[in-house]
């Protein structure tokens, strides 16, 4: 079909409505009717290292979730010591007899020195607790470090700078260093010096610690953006029609902020993955004999000399997940703000 040509009766002044509904000839061709989550995507599609990246992360946690159907087909367990129980497997220094830490078809990444315990197993339940304290560790950081900021971005005055004078407080605190002196004194909180540690309780002090120091930085960000946008028309068209704080803050502010909350999420994940990993090879994490990427380095540091198999495992996948998370995220960023680039 042609399209209609004006009528020679039209008024001079008169404006074609075919011209007048037409594309911006400087827009992209079929960009007009794409929302920007489409146009991101189609970016992000377009990034090689991008999608190779997601699949790497997407296998790691696809491995993590499904440990226990994994160890259950491989037919051992990560708590198991098969080289006290099995004869031949570990020699009299408790060494494995056959090299390279003992692989083989029975044991794919070998079994550990002294103990004899299943590399393979351990390593995915590892991981699988690794990234468990990683992801809620972060969402948690996410969700105070999006509330506050908000709120003090927000409502600015005097609640802006309690919050502000706070978070420069919790900004400029060595976190380290209060990890390393006072976890022990946090679990003595729970249990008697004499007693072991729950799993759940190291694993529950670990995510509040993270999250208590993870918050300011993602605060801080936020509260700068909210600054910018609090003086916008729609959230002056909100409060004439005599909307709620809480209603402008999270109804009108809160889509305008899902660019930077998500890249900041992509930071924090691998950033507390590394975090928790240290905190376990300083023995103030997660402890032997719970599986976790620390504690299998911190194992594996004791007999590197001797056999270095047992690094390999652990810190290549660490590498590699961390590496994978990153790029991921540099990859996002450019996908949601294409000028993060210039």
């Amino acid at each position: 079909m042609t399209p209609p040509t004006p009528s020679a009766a039209a008024p001079c002044g008169a404006i074609d409505d075919s011209l007048e509904m037409s594309p911006s000839p400087f827009l992209p061709k079929g960009s007009e009717s794409r929302s920007p989550g489409r146009l991101a995507w189609i970016r992000f599609r377009r990034d090689r290292a991008g999608i190779i990246s997601a699949y790497i992360v997407i296998f790691f946690f696809v491995v993590a979730i499904g440990a226990p159907f994994i160890a259950r087909l491989y037919g051992k367990n990560p708590y198991e010591q098969y080289g006290q129980e099995t004869r031949g497997l570990l020699n009299d220094f408790a060494y494995p007899v056959k090299p390279n830490g003992g692989i083989s078809s029975d044991f794919w990444f070998g079994i550990e020195p002294q103990l004899g315990r299943d590399v393979f197993t351990f390593l995915i339940y590892g991981i699988r607790n690794s990234l468990l304290i990683a992801t809620a560790a972060t969402a948690l950081t996410m969700l105070l470090g999006v509330v506050i900021g908000m709120t003090a971005g927000y409502l600015g005055s005097r609640t802006d700078f309690i919050i502000g004078r706070i978070i420069d407080i919790l900004l400029s605190f060595p976190s380290t260093l209060f990890f390393i002196a006072f976890m022990p004194v946090i679990y003595g909180m729970f249990v008697r010096f004499d007693e072991d540690v729950p799993t759940w309780l190291r694993a529950t002090c670990l995510i509040l610690a993270l999250s208590a120091f993870g918050w300011a930085s993602v605060a801080r960000l936020l509260r700068g953006q909210v600054l910018g946008l609090r003086e916008r028309e729609f959230v002056e068209a909100a409060k004439v029609t005599g909307a709620s704080s809480g209603r402008i803050i999270f109804k009108e502010l809160l889509p305008n902020l899902w660019t930077p909350i998500l890249i900041q999420s992509t930071l924090l994940l691998p950033l507390y993955v590394t975090a928790e990993a240290g905190l376990a090879f300083l023995g103030v994490g997660m402890v032997d004999p719970t599986p976790d990427w620390g504690v299998m380095i911190q194992r594996g540091a004791q007999f590197y000399s001797d056999d270095i198999t047992f690094m390999i495992f652990p810190g290549l996948s660490m590498i590699i997940f961390v590496l994978a998370f990153n790029l991921l995220g540099d990859s996002l960023r450019d996908a949601l703000d294409p000028k993060s680039k210039h």
